[in-house]
């Protein structure tokens, strides 16, 4: 059940920040591609991405909630910090855009 509108509880935050950022990727940005020519250097679970919103471009590395944008040296962990930095959004229109697509 989603909280009434505005409100977000604990459990509805914890599902946004526990979504491994490869599964949410796809849902958020109009194009996404994995760097197959990516040898991870720390975490053997890290990607490489090449994504496009709209007319901006970026390169990400993931691993599981953890997020660090590569042009920018920005980093975030979980959807809601991912969907902010991505979609240029605050903070209410990214629960809203995470209950859209999630």
């Amino acid at each position: 059940m989603v909280p009434a509108r505005g409100k977000v509880d604990a459990v509805e935050l914890d599902k946004y920040r526990s979504v491994d950022c490869e599964v949410l990727l796809p849902l958020l940005v109009d194009y996404v591609k994995a760097d197959a020519s990516f040898i991870p250097m720390r975490d053997g679970h890290t990607h490489r991405w090449h994504l496009r919103v709209g007319d901006r471009e970026f390169e990400l590395l993931t691993t599981g909630q953890k997020w660090f944008d590569t042009r920018l040296k920005l980093g975030g962990g979980g959807g809601i910090d991912l969907a902010m930095h991505l979609l240029a959004l605050d903070f209410r229109q990214a629960v809203t855009k995470l209950r859209q697509v999630l």
